[in-house]
Parts: C-alpha cells; sequence; structure tokens
C-alpha cells in the first residue's frame, strides 16, 4: 500500500526530489545507497511473490476452496485500513526501516502458523492469519517506495530501475517455490517466513530514514487522500478511477484464482508458469517510453486496461486441449501491468496539482488494491462457489462463467474510455488546477 505524507497547511510538502537526510545517505553522493535499495526492493517482492501468486491453489488442493475468494477478499481490506493499522508509525514515530524490520518480523511469525492451519482444515483460522500477515505486510509495500525515494533524492529517474528489481524479486520467488515442487503445498508459507526473517534483518542496515512527519498531527483524511477528492471535478480524473476501479476487478480475479485455474487445467509448476508473467514486465516496463511517444497516454492506458479482457477470453479457449494458451494468457501480464499499473501511476503524477500528487497515488492505489479488489473477490467469489464449488468434478470448462465477468468488464472499460476520456496523442498532459482553499 503506497503511503502518502500529510500536505496542508500543519506540514511542509515532501517531494520526491526533496530529501531531509545527510549527504551522505543520497544515492548522488554515495554509490553504495543505489544497490542496498535495488535489494531491498527484490526481497521486498521475494516474500509477497513466495506465497500470493499460489495461495489459490494451495487451498484448493488442501481441500479449502471455498475460502479462496474470502482470503483475498480480506487481502483486498487490509490494503485499505492497513495505513491507520501501521503506516503512519512510519511518518510520524519510528525509522521507516525499522518499521519495516518490525513489520516482516511479525509478519514472517505469523506464516509460521500457516501451514498447520491448512493441514487442519481451519478454514476460519487460515482467514485471520491471513488478514493479520496482510495488515502488517501491506504497509511495507509503501514503506519501500518511500525509502526509495527518500534516497533518491533529485534522481528520481532512477525510480524505475530499483523498482524492476522488485519484479525479478517475484520471479526468482516462483521461479524457486516451483522447482522445489511447492506450488500447492502449504509448505510454501515456511519458505515465505524464512525470506520475512532475513529481510527483517536486511531492513536494520538500511541506510537511516527518520520519520519525515514527526510531530505532525494525525489526519485520517491524509491517510485516504481525501484532498485529493477535489480532482473528482476534472471529467478525466473522474473516468480514469472510474475505468481503474472496473480494470482491478479483473486484477483480483486473477491474484484469486488464475493459480488454480492452472492446476484445473493440470499445468505442472504453476510458480514458475505464474513467474512468467512477472518476467514479461521487466520486458515491458522498458518499451513505456517508446509507446507513450508513438501512441500517446490514452491509448497506452487502454492497451493496459483492455488487456486484462483478452488474457481471460484466452483462459477460456484453453479449457479444451489448447492449454498453451494459458500460459500466453499469462505471458501477457507485461502489458497489462505495466500499461495499466505503471503507465496509470504517471498519469496522475503528471495531472495532479503537486501538493496533491501523493493524496491522489494514495487515492489510486486505494481504488485498485482496495475498492476494485473487494468487488472482484466478493462477485468472483459466489460466481466460483456456485460453478466450479458446487461441482468438483467439473473439468475446466466450469469456469467459464468465471472468467466471463472480466470479459465484460474490459469491454464496459473500453466503451467508457473512448467515449469519455478526451486526450489527443498529440497533446501534452497538463496538470489540473487545485481548487482555491476555502
Amino acid at each position: 500500500m503506497m503511503r502518502s505524507h500529510p500536505t496542508g497547511h500543519d506540514a511542509p510538502v515532501m517531494t520526491a526530489a526533496s530529501s531531509t537526510l545527510p549527504g551522505d545517505a543520497s544515492v548522488s553522493t554515495n554509490k553504495t545507497v543505489f544497490p542496498r535499495l535495488t535489494a531491498m526492493m527484490l526481497l521486498e517482492f521475494v516474500v509477497f511473490g513466495s506465497w500470493f501468486a499460489t495461495l489459490g491453489l494451495v487451498l484448493a488442493t488442501n481441500g479449502l476452496p471455498a475460502i479462496i475468494a474470502n482470503a483475498y477478499l480480506l487481502a483486498a481490506v487490509a490494503a485499505i485500513v492497513s495505513p491507520m493499522f501501521l503506516g503512519a508509525l512510519g511518518d510520524r514515530f519510528m525509522s521507516s526501516q525499522k518499521v519495516l524490520g518490525v513489520a516482516h518480523f511479525a509478519g514472517g511469525a505469523l506464516m509460521l502458523f500457516l501451514p498447520g492451519a491448512v493441514q487442519a482444515g481451519n478454514g476460519n483460522l487460515v482467514l485471520v492469519l491471513v488478514f493479520a500477515y496482510m495488515l502488517f505486510f501491506m504497509p511495507t509495500l509503501g514503506l519501500s517506495n518511500s525509502i526509495a525515494f527518500r534516497h533518491l533524492g533529485n534522481r528520481q529517474d532512477l525510480f524505475p530501475y530499483i523498482r524492476v528489481f522488485g519484479t525479478l524479486g517475484w520471479v526468482i520467488a516462483g521461479l524457486f517455490v516451483g522447482a522445489l515442487g511447492l506450488s500447492a503445498s502449504p509448505s510454501i508459507f515456511y519458505v515465505t517466513a524464512v525470506a520475512s526473517f532475513a529481510f527483517g534483518l536486511y531492513a536494520f542496515t538500511l541506510p537511516a530514514t527518520p520519520p519525515p512527519a514527526k510531530g505532525v498531527k494525525f489526519s485520517i483524511g491524509d491517510v485516504i487522500g481525501a484532498k485529493a477528492f477535489q480532482l473528482l471535478r476534472h471529467r478525466n480524473f473522474v473516468v480514469f478511477m472510474i475505468c481503474a476501479t472496473l480494470t482491478s476487478i479483473g486484477l483480483a480475479i486473477y491474484n484469486a484464482f488464475s493459480s488454480p485455474y492452472l492446476g484445473a487445467l493440470g499445468i505442472e509448476n504453476v510458480a514458475g508458469v505464474l513467474a512468467i508473467g512477472q518476467a514479461s514486465e521487466v520486458l515491458f516496463i522498458m518499451t513505456i517510453p517508446w509507446v507513450l511517444k508513438k501512441i500517446g497516454m490514452k491509448w497506452a492506458l487502454l492497451a493496459g486496461m483492455f488487456m486484462w479482457g483478452v488474457r481471460f477470453a484466452l483462459f477460456i479457449a484453453a479449457a479444451g486441449d489448447q492449454h498453451w494458451l494459458a500460459i500466453l494468457a499469462i505471458a501477457l501480464h507485461g502489458i497489462c501491468s505495466d500499461f495499466f499499473l505503471v503507465v496509470g501511476a504517471m498519469y496522475i503524477d503528471q495531472v495532479s496539482p503537486v501538493e496533491l500528487t501523493a493524496q491522489a497515488q494514495s487515492m489510486l492505489i486505494l481504488v485498485i488494491s482496495g475498492l476494485g479488489a473487494v468487488i472482484g473477490t466478493f462477485l468472483s467469489g459466489q460466481i466460483f462457489g456456485s460453478t466450479v464449488a458446487a461441482n468438483p468434478t467439473a473439468g475446466p470448462e466450469a469456469w467459464a462463467p468465471l472468467w466471463l465477468l472480466p470479459v465484460g468488464t474490459a469491454i464496459l472499460t473500453a466503451i467508457i474510455w473512448i467515449a469519455f476520456f478526451r486526450h489527443s496523442r498529440h497533446q501534452d498532459v497538463k496538470r489540473f488546477e487545485a481548487a482555491p482553499a476555502i
């Protein structure tokens, strides 16, 4: 969960280019800082990728398919409430790298209890543990970004080269879990626990990152990005947020059910196959500047959002004997993720007034990881329960109604985007004006 730092009359505006850190802690003056930040990002996503991608497969294989949707639903709820639970600690009271370390130690400890809960078939305990774990983990995504930006100072342009190591970390974790044959095993949680403890130790060696808002009055409005609501006065922003919500419904369904579906198709090494998607992210993220130059922001975003529907259509087609189509759908993840999530964040950064950029980014994350994810997991859980779970002996064809939902939302998204988003590819993206202070 990306954290938004307070902005307004009672706090200084923090930007990615500003720095309150000692000179020797900046990437511009200390060449060891950059590799330390890349290692941080890699380990962050080794932890995440070691279990989240195949959680659904583990639950389906171990007699708990009925709670798959609820597990991912609770993860989405944690994405909404976790900043209030832990994120403010790193903003106001403790150095960010220490909060990062403590959170991963706590998460690793919780992971140690999950294998036993799954093997015992205790679905309620599994859900409680997943929710508790995500309360600790979700803020670390934003903390890692925050630490990186603080130490980059005026070299914000280097951030994509740090962030790409997060994708590599997810790939490495997936390949490792798959190579060990643990894709469907509760033992993946032990792998996550070990990775969490290792990262927790490493976090304490990161460059000191003092709390940027120490002494600032806590405001729930800052946490949820309330000041960014004024951007809803602009039609393009409203259209983007609606389309982001619709697209994130498909993202939530993919996160929850792609791994058990690959298992239902009889595909071996599910974790390794899913890692193909993250590997494609590494390739496509490098093409973003070229694509934006050639087709512009509007059509790049449309490509990212509509391709979610294409990949689920491939899932439907793969139910026969064409299982390779499912692998192709996984490989499209680079387009779907980079041209939706990354380009979307770039769009928000370009159009938001400087004093509202952080809050607007927080609002986007809440829409994608919170609102859209809640809707997607709830609806898909209902469909899965009435089709696949209700008939365990049914083949992959029984999954078609589940995949039709994101195909439909992708078509609806494309119609709304083309009809209502007004922006020429030859037109520069301009910042919206902030509403005058009252």
